[in-house]
């Protein structure tokens, strides 16, 4: 204790010694870096180095509580830190910081009183007290605008008042929707319909494509849909499409009221309930990816690897091909990943199917901690544009964590085309309810049960 005492070599030094001032200035930056604040209470402004002390603990409690929820309670962590309110604290925290560690890095270098240090020294002492100070309040800047990347994200893409949803049969059900709106179209058009079924306690996942031309859909008694459509969603147009269940909801808001104030749309939720008949499954969330903001996202994370089992034209459909994907390994940058997945040139809608399947299970797969690390910012921003969901903020959390078991498990992939036995035209929709839970059953027996499920 007795350094903090008036008469100490490091509050009143002998200036005059070369020795003693070196030996200060250099204890002075170590332990105001090792431990920010406690230069100032030894040596300067005590009031200033006690806020910075205190501030420096609530940060490493902060850190240490942070460490051992990841281990042990990690869905909370991430609900903590997955909604907009927690991301905005957190950020504040940071900047705040970054702001304090600069004031108290630069403070430490004038009490070292470098113009009474003779030699190399000097120069030493100033080098080293700089990067001291700047290197760590420039990771906090950087790990506040990464917060504020996804503080925007979550606020625009979440839903903020929906509240959690439960599973349903042990499963956390998605309607994954490639959108394709554009200039020379009028609304929107889903050219790719999935269904993306998770089982809440393992994170099996199955895949299911559902073909945008399948016809008839029905809808269970419950449905707005019903009422104009009780024998399904047939006539002898291809307005009667599985995808143009999107048109007609968005023509008669009526059926669905509340869809807007629920974080959706009639269209969205005419489809909703079309592909709920067609697959016998409870959707509780849909998310809707603009393809062409889709591949933004494939640029973002570097390209996707996608192994193409035959040649693929690029160019629209009865124009002549301005270049081919060729089989074999292919790394894929974003426009090419999106031809890939669109491309109907010399090919079916069944076949654009398979390849669209490949594309989200390249991208989910490209999600590595490296990425995240190294671009999580143009992930961000591209995500924003990208995505439409009425996910409720308060599941990010359990949904975050149930995808980390997901991708540490093959998908089962289920394409609902003719090839598998499906008549798009007049389908057996008792056939197509049993090859789903077929498939359902064989993913569930990819992995083990584990002891407790994920809380939503």
């Amino acid at each position: 204790m007795t350094l903090l005492h008036a008469g100490t070599p490091l509050r009143t030094p002998d200036d005059r010694n070369p020795l003693v001032m070196r030996r200060r200035g250099w204890w002075l930056v170590l332990i105001g870096f090792l431990l920010p604040g406690s230069a100032q209470v030894l040596a300067g402004n005590r009031r200033l180095g006690r806020f910075g002390l205190a501030a420096t603990i609530a940060l490493l409690v902060l850190a240490a509580i942070t460490v051992v929820l990841w281990f042990v309670w990690r869905t909370a962590l991430l609900t903590i830190v997955g909604n907009s309110i927690g991301l905005l604290v957190l950020e504040v925290l940071l900047v705040g910081y970054a702001v304090l560690w600069l004031m108290l890095g630069f403070d430490t270098l004038r009490l070292a009183r470098l113009r009474q240090v003779h030699g190399r020294a000097r120069a030493a002492i100033a080098i080293v007290a700089i990067i001291a100070t700047v290197a760590p309040a420039a990771l906090a800047g950087y790990g506040a605008t990464v917060v504020d990347a996804t503080r925007s994200l979550v606020s625009g893409v979440f839903h903020s008042s929906r509240p959690p949803v439960d599973p349903v049969d042990g499963r956390y059900t998605f309607l994954l929707l490639g959108g394709d709106a554009g200039e020379d179209r009028v609304g929107l058009r889903f050219d790719s319909m999935t269904v993306v079924t998770v089982n809440a306690e393992t994170g099996a996942a199955t895949m299911i494509g559902v073909p945008r031309n399948l016809r008839n859909a029905p809808f269970s008694q419950g449905s707005p849909m019903w009422g104009p459509w009780p024998n399904g969603f047939d006539c002898e147009s291809s307005d009667c499409l599985l995808n143009g269940t999107y048109t007609y909801g968005e023509a008669h808001p009526e059926l669905y009221p509340e869809a807007a104030a629920e974080g959706s749309s009639p269209g969205i939720e005419a489809t909703r309930d079309a592909v709920e008949g067609v697959t016998g499954l409870e959707l509780q969330s849909f998310v809707l990816v603009d393809m062409h903001a889709f591949e933004s996202l494939v640029t973002a994370l570097g390209g996707v690897e996608i192994d193409v089992p035959t040649r693929v034209a690029l160019g629209v459909e009865g124009a002549e091909p301005f270049g081919y994907i060729e089989p074999g390994l292919q790394h894929m940058d974003g426009p090419t990943a999106l031809w890939y997945a669109r491309s109907r040139t010399g090919t079916s809608d069944y076949d654009r199917m398979v390849r669209q399947r490949q594309v989200q299970e390249a991208v989910i797969a490209q999600f590595t901690p490296d990425v995240l690390l190294t671009k999580y910012r143009q992930l961000a921003a591209a995500g924003a544009d990208l995505v439409q969901t009425d996910v409720p903020q308060s599941m990010i959390g359990s949904l975050s964590e149930l995808a980390m078991r997901t991708r540490q498990l093959p998908i089962t992939n289920l394409e609902l085309i003719p090839d598998a036995g499906v008549e798009t035209g007049d389908p057996d929709f008792e056939q197509i309810h049993a090859m789903v839970q077929r498939a359902l059953a064989e993913a569930d027996a990819i992995a083990p049960s584990t002891e407790s499920p994920a809380a939503p």
